[in-house]
């Protein structure tokens, strides 16, 4: 998807003019070779879907133009799960920014490069202006240095393998990262499931 410094700044900017286009919040994202990871929230539901359409057709074409290639870089749609701000919201940003080989290997990605994630900007290291604060964020401190401080420990603090899995699963199944009564929640909001439903015809109920 990217292959030099270049490639990601242009990604970046794309995203910029997406985000403001599309009415979308941009909380934490991770730009990797094969992989670009994004924790956000729209304004509208089709916000998110208008983003990211925007963001791969226009890189596809300046990629295209760069390297006198055709064809897209994105292997089908993207892969999205909604997630509960208290509980797991935290976790989603750190897990994007810290994404490590092993992680990103069956991506075919590498290792998140501070420069290029929104890491630097949640400790304080550099001023981000792609990002919007969540609440779960403010909440870390009342202080901007509070909240970097705050910030930085959970990023020393490796989230679990139990953690990384219910994130991941929740991608791969397009579903919701969150609680029972959060999901109950959501699922009275839309009218309808929002887990993802098992593969394959229901099984037909036998009596003897």
């Amino acid at each position: 998807m990217v292959r030099d410094d270049d490639d990601r700044r242009s990604l970046l900017q794309l995203l910029r003019d997406a985000a403001a286009q599309h009415g979308v919040a941009l909380h934490a994202y991770a730009v990797l070779d094969g992989r670009f990871d994004l924790i956000a929230t729209p304004q509208q539901a089709a916000g998110l879907s208008r983003l990211m359409q925007a963001v791969a057709r226009r890189h596809a074409s300046a990629f295209n133009r760069r390297y006198q290639r055709t064809g897209g870089l994105w292997e089908g749609r993207f892969r999205a799960a909604v997630i509960e701000p208290e509980s797991w919201l935290l976790k989603c940003m750190v897990y994007a920014e810290q994404l490590t080989p092993a992680q990103t290997s069956r991506e075919g990605g590498s290792a998140v490069d501070g420069a290029w994630s929104s890491r630097a900007g949640h400790c304080g290291q550099a001023a981000d202006s792609l990002l919007t604060d969540p609440l779960a964020y403010w909440l870390l401190g009342n202080t901007p240095f509070e909240r970097e401080a705050a910030y930085r420990v959970l990023c020393e603090q490796a989230l679990t393998s139990a953690e990384i899995d219910r994130i991941e699963g929740s991608l791969r199944g397009g579903g919701v990262l969150g609680g029972s009564a959060f999901t109950e929640r959501l699922r009275q909001s839309v009218g309808r499931p929002v887990r993802p439903r098992p593969r394959g015809r229901p099984r037909k109920a036998v009596t003897a």
